[in-house]
């Protein structure tokens, strides 16, 4: 049996690369006889640079930038030139990803963490780059982008003629009850009382109004907004990624593909990875089966995503502590489970 095994990270325990050797260890476990490929995958989030860099190539470029609380970190950006082709890609976690702020201070720190870093990157990239791209999510941050845009302001950065494409991983406005602050506000700290003070903070953003309710404004805290403010184009992380890697290529010589995420959840069938390789799968007739370190999406709605089955990390090895405490071998067990249910 030929299985592709297409991930994305697994929060903060394992890569997709991580994640992709380990569901394919606990195959080949099971089934030695199967033809087993790797096509670890990202959707805008953590993760977006080192996936592309594997599939396009290119160089690597390290730069200081402001990081969320205001403190300098380093981060990355993608160079890839070819063709004549001058683009940059940028990894907007970098900069104000959620992973750079312990748990203990996000509750204080929720309403003020800042995407600054963010137009440090794009500063940076803009020197020499005639396309841009940001790929956005996982954010610790719900300013509406003010932070970037005034990094560019301060550096006097001209984008005049330099292509912006926001790589969103959700499909999610500015505001509203499926907005940055009220959906993914808690995720990040935020308390019901700061949840409702960000909203009414991204709704007086008079520079963000015109593009609020254009799907994918939500993006890292309003990110998105911020993007499109400045004449970017918003495109699907999960499908840029889908296209740069040749997943179709790849599905085209599979006969069931594996993928997943940490939380396998109603946010994942709003942009995210799952639903653009489910989508590919379906495409082609073949099932696309889910692991996840925890799955709260129903049968009928994962269905209707192109997903046959989904398997739970936590559940099969009995709590989510156990899950994380060896992420590796807690996937590994639970692939060779789904192998055994799955081939043939």
């Amino acid at each position: 049996m030929r299985v592709l095994i297409a991930p994305d990270c697994f929060g903060g325990t394992l890569t997709a690369r991580e994640a992709a050797d380990a569901i394919a260890t606990g195959w080949r476990d099971a089934k030695p006889d199967d033809v087993v490929a790797q096509r670890p995958l990202a959707d805008g989030g953590p993760g977006f640079i080192d996936v592309l860099h594997a599939a396009a190539g290119g160089d690597i470029r390290y730069i200081s930038v402001t990081g969320p609380l205001g403190e300098p970190v380093e981060a990355r950006w993608l160079s890839v030139h070819t063709g004549g082709r001058r683009g940059a890609y940028i990894e907007s976690a970098e900069a104000c990803g959620l992973h750079l702020i312990p748990a203990e201070l996000r509750p204080q720190t929720c309403e003020t963490a800042t995407t600054r870093g963010v137009g440090d990157l794009i500063a940076a990239a803009a020197a020499d780059n005639d396309v841009i791209t940001v790929g956005l999510g996982g954010s610790a941050t719900t300013d509406g982008g003010a932070g970037m845009l005034a990094a560019l302001s301060a550096a006097g950065t001209d984008l005049t003629g330099t292509s912006l494409v926001a790589a969103s991983d959700v499909e999610n406005p500015l505001l509203g009850p499926h907005g940055a602050a009220r959906t993914f506000g808690p995720q990040k700290g935020a308390s019901p009382e700061a949840v409702e003070r960000l909203e009414a903070k991204l709704a007086a953003m008079d520079v963000l109004t015109p593009v609020s309710d254009i799907s994918g404004a939500g993006a890292a805290g309003g990110l998105g907004a911020a993007l499109l403010s400045l004449g970017a184009t918003i495109t699907s992380g999960a499908g840029l990624v889908r296209d740069l890697t040749g997943l179709d290529a790849a599905l085209d010589e599979a006969d069931v593909v594996i993928t997943g995420e940490g939380s396998f959840d109603w946010q994942s069938l709003r942009g995210k990875l799952i639903t653009a390789v489910a989508g590919g799968a379906a495409e082609r007739g073949i099932p696309c089966i889910a692991i996840a370190g925890q799955v709260s999406v129903g049968r009928r709605e994962m269905g209707a995503a192109g997903v046959q089955a989904a398997y739970s990390v936590s559940e099969h090895v009995g709590s989510v502590q156990k899950s994380i405490a060896d992420a590796r071998k807690s996937l590994i067990a639970t692939a060779r489970h789904v192998a055994l249910q799955w081939s043939r």
